[in-house]
Formats: C-alpha cells, structure tokens, sequence
C-alpha cells in the first residue's frame, strides 16, 4: 500500500536505541496521512553512533580530527 509519491517521517529517532520499534508516519500527495509501527534495524549501540554521527565515514573523521 505504499507508493512512491508518499513522503515518510520517522519520530523518535533523537532518543534511538537498537532494535527500537518507531512510528513511521505516511504522508500522500493529496495530504491524507496514517501511520504504522516498524523495527528499526540498527542493530548496535556502534550502528547508533554512525547514524546519529551520519554514517561511518563522518564518525570515523570525527575519531580522526578529536
């Protein structure tokens, strides 16, 4: 049921833990929206400090530069 044309909010991802079920909230083109629950597979507390860094390599070049 969902399209290509739908726009995807993700809530609760500041306070992300691993293996987190977060609210995806659906957005269509003509402004009707619903929700649904999913697992989020950041599987980690590393995979947490990438994504929360904005991937490996800007993590990593942080590490590089402290």
């Amino acid at each position: 049921g969902l399209g290509g044309d739908d726009a995807f909010t993700i809530t609760g991802v500041a306070n992300l833990k691993p293996r987190q079920t977060v609210t995806v909230k659906v957005t269509r083109k003509d402004g009707s929206t619903f929700n649904f629950d999913a697992l989020c597979r950041i599987d980690t507390a590393n995979e947490v400090e990438y994504f929360m860094n904005g991937g490996i390599l800007h993590y990593v070049l942080r590490k590089l530069a402290a």
